[in-house]
């Protein structure tokens, strides 16, 4: 527990000063965002944990302000069958970044070391192999120039539990407990096993896992948007405020705005001239 006055009672940072750091950091992700595209980088970041660890909420608040032409989210789904005949990794191969752009895996690869492993999916001989061939993907990554970062979002039970709760009172969130979530719950010592015998196989020298601790959201996200800033040495290459032209004349031959069919303003009331 911190006596800083920044933070309540519990531990937990303060709104206002959350939203400050946020913005801040935010700020500096678009200095990023500019430096990368500047200097063709390409930039991966893997983002896995526990169900309700974050993962997405940090996602979200990364890519808030920046340019989604440059920085994308890759959120697979169910493979197709043909899918499902190719080389493992191959899927994931196309949505990589190119140069000047950064690609955030909302879950990746590692889906057969966790929720395959655990639930069966894919027999002992193919979850041996992603543990063999992993490693040695990831290393041709690097010597290719991507530039991997790799987070783990770590998430106690009592916590998750209070999580899952809430989105089960919640209509708004209750789409995010999936038959998946719900049986993963039930196997959490099964996923505790696989999560450590995966860090075992693939937390490498080139491409170490990051472990976040996810317990306050928070925390979690400031903590990982500082450490996804210093990885990279980048400079400030924001463009300059530019000059904006005048707008030009009106035209005179528009059609009249009553024939348009404008949506209803059942909320303030519509323009009587565009």
């Amino acid at each position: 527990m911190t006596s800083d006055d920044r933070y309540n009672k519990k531990g937990v940072l303060k709104k206002k000063h959350y939203k400050r750091e946020l913005g801040r950091l935010q700020e500096e992700l678009v200095k990023l965002q500019h430096w990368i595209e500047a200097e063709g980088l390409n930039v991966c970041v893997v983002f896995e944990g526990r169900d309700a660890a974050g993962k997405g909420g940090v996602i979200k608040r990364i890519t808030r302000r920046l340019n989604p032409r440059v920085a994308r989210v890759v959120a697979l789904g169910t493979p197709t069958e043909r899918e499902r005949g190719q080389w493992y990794f191959q899927r994931y191969v196309e949505h990589l970044p190119t140069a000047g752009e950064v690609a955030l895996f909302d879950r990746s690869w590692y889906n057969r070391a966790g929720v395959e492993r655990v639930m069966g999916f894919c027999t002992d001989e193919e979850y041996e192999e992603f543990l063999r061939s992993c490693p040695e993907f990831e290393r041709m990554l690097v010597r290719s120039g991507v530039h991997l970062v790799k987070y783990w979002f770590s998430i106690g039970p009592e916590e998750q539990e209070r999580r899952f709760r809430k989105r089960n009172r919640d209509p708004k969130r209750r789409w995010k407990l999936s038959p998946m979530d719900l049986e993963a719950r039930r196997q959490w010592g099964a996923y505790s096993r696989a999560k450590d015998e995966m860090l075992e196989h693939t937390d490498i020298e080139e491409a170490p896992w990051n472990v976040v601790h996810a317990d306050v959201k928070r925390h979690a996200r400031l903590n990982c948007i500082t450490h996804l800033l210093d990885q990279f040495d980048y400079e400030d290459l924001t463009p300059d405020p530019v000059e904006l032209p005048d707008r030009g004349p009106r035209a005179d031959d528009r059609p009249d705005i009553d024939e348009q069919n404008w949506v209803p303003a059942v909320y303030g009331s519509n323009p009587a001239e565009e």
